[in-house]
C-alpha cells in the first residue's frame, strides 16, 4: 500500500468519509482541503441505476459549464472551402488539410476537441481508429458534426463537456479548477447534475442517482447527498 503524504493525511482528517454533504458544503471542503502546489482539477463522479448495455438506458449528453473548465481548449476543425475561413474567423486553432491529417496518422494530437462539417466525415471516418479511442472523434450527438461552426467552436472554448455513462453505470467529468472557488464550482456542478436529471431514461426505475462524489486531483473523495439533487 503506498504511503500517504502528511498533507494528504491532514486533508483526509477534514472529511467525514461516512457523511453525505450538501453540494456547496462539499465543494467548500474540497477547496479548503486542497494542498497541491498546482491548480488542481475538480471532478464529479455520478453512479446511476442504469444498465448501459441496454440502448434505452444509455445516458449520454453535453452541457456548457457556466464558468468553463479553467483551461484553454484547442479546437481542430475538419472543413473545406468557405467553411475553412469561417472556422478560423470563429477562433479555431487548426483547420484540417492534408498535412494535418498525415500528422494525426503519425501520432500528433496537439488539440483537445475536434469538429467536422458533415461533408468531411468521409475523410474523418478514416481516422476513426486513431481519434475514437482518445475521445476526439466528431459526433453529431455531441454537436461536433455540424455546419454551424461558430456556435460549436464557441461552446467548446466556453467549457462545453460531453459525457457518457460507463459500463459500471458511472459518469465521470471535470467541472473546473480549485482556483474557481466553491461558488463557481457549485454553479458548474449544478449545471452538470441538472443535465443528468433531464436525461433520466424512462426505463430507469427507483432511485436514478445512487451516489455522487467530488474530488480534486490530489484530494480525498467527498460524497454529496443524492437526495439534495433530486
Amino acid at each position: 500500500m503506498p504511503k500517504r503524504s502528511k498533507k494528504h493525511t491532514e486533508a483526509l482528517k477534514k472529511v467525514d468519509r461516512e457523511a453525505n454533504y450538501d453540494p456547496k458544503d462539499a465543494l467548500e471542503l474540497a477547496v479548503s482541503s486542497s494542498y497541491a502546489k498546482f491548480d488542481e482539477t475538480v471532478d464529479v463522479a455520478v453512479r446511476l441505476s442504469v444498465d448501459p448495455r441496454h440502448a434505452d438506458q444509455m445516458v449520454r449528453g453535453t452541457v456548457v459549464l457556466p464558468n468553463g473548465l479553467g483551461k484553454e481548449v484547442k479546437v481542430l476543425v475538419f472543413a473545406k472551402g468557405e467553411k475553412e475561413k469561417e472556422a478560423l474567423d470563429a477562433g479555431a486553432d487548426f483547420v484540417s488539410n492534408d498535412e494535418i491529417i498525415e500528422k494525426i496518422k503519425d501520432g500528433w494530437f496537439g488539440f483537445d476537441k475536434a469538429i467536422s462539417t458533415p461533408d468531411m466525415m468521409g475523410t474523418v471516418g478514416k481516422l476513426g481508429r486513431i481519434l475514437g479511442p482518445r475521445g476526439l472523434m466528431p459526433n453529431a450527438k455531441t454537436g461536433t458534426v455540424t455546419f454551424e461552426l461558430e456556435k460549436a467552436i464557441n461552446e467548446l472554448k466556453a467549457g462545453k463537456i460531453d459525457f457518457r455513462v460507463e459500463k459500471a453505470g458511472i459518469i465521470h467529468v471535470p467541472i473546473g479548477k480549485i482556483s474557481f472557488g466553491a461558488e463557481k464550482l457549485t454553479e458548474n456542478a449544478k449545471a452538470f447534475l441538472d443535465k443528468i436529471l433531464q436525461l433520466k431514461p424512462a426505463s430507469s426505475k427507483g432511485s436514478y442517482i445512487k451516489t455522487i462524489s467530488i474530488s480534486s486531483t490530489m484530494g480525498p473523495g467527498i460524497k454529496i447527498d443524492p437526495a439534495v439533487i433530486k
